[in-house]
């Protein structure tokens, strides 16, 4: 079966030209997202279609955009529509037809792309971080008592105090206490 997809990003537009398109490519059901970014996780009608999808069903959408704008959100959607042995078809993008070989390049071109971006993304968030590191820059939720403080707490303790007493004392939780008298690493 032909199950349409339509979405626009705000409630002032409309989907008509969307919903004709689809409907005379032949689809018998068409689900609409109003007012839904592309960037937007949610998408009620999309998640319904998607939970209702069944094997050789076919889902058609105008443009592949309107899976969503990025494209690694777009290839998770597209993956689930080929795990439940149904297809995708874009009639903007004529080479994008999952039920055929040639579709199925195309959608696996991209998966490769996407991945290769992501590594990327990857490296080079990890070169900027060892770059702030080298420059001094700390990275998570600062310390939150000062090293006099810990002296203080870690004297407390020889003294017989309480972790949760050191707690309330210091205004942290028990287990951060414990973790200070320790001298385990609480955010170093």
């Amino acid at each position: 079966m032909l199950i349409g997809y339509a979405r626009v990003s705000t409630d002032e537009q409309h989907t008509d030209q969307q919903e004709s398109a689809l409907k005379a490519a032949g689809c018998e059901r068409v689900y609409v997202d109003h007012g839904v970014s592309g960037a937007d996780a949610e998408r009620p009608q999309l998640e319904k279609l998607l939970d209702q999808l069944r094997p050789d069903d076919i889902v058609v959408v105008t443009k592949l955009d309107r899976l969503g704008r990025d494209l690694r959100h777009m290839l998770d959607v597209i993956e689930h529509i080929n795990e439940t042995d149904a297809g995708l078809r874009s009639l903007a993008e004529s080479d994008i037809d999952t039920t055929t070989a040639a579709g199925k390049l195309v959608f696996r071109v991209f998966s490769v792309v996407a991945e290769f971006e992501r590594d990327r993304l990857r490296e080079r968030t990890k070169e900027g971080m060892d770059r702030a590191k080298a420059n001094g820059v700390k990275f998570g939720r600062k310390q939150l008592l000062t090293e006099e403080a810990i002296d203080h707490l870690r004297a407390l303790r020889e003294q017989g105090a309480s972790y949760g007493s050191l707690a309330k004392t210091f205004k942290v939780s028990p287990s951060t206490a414990r973790n200070y008298a320790r001298g385990v690493a609480v955010n170093p």
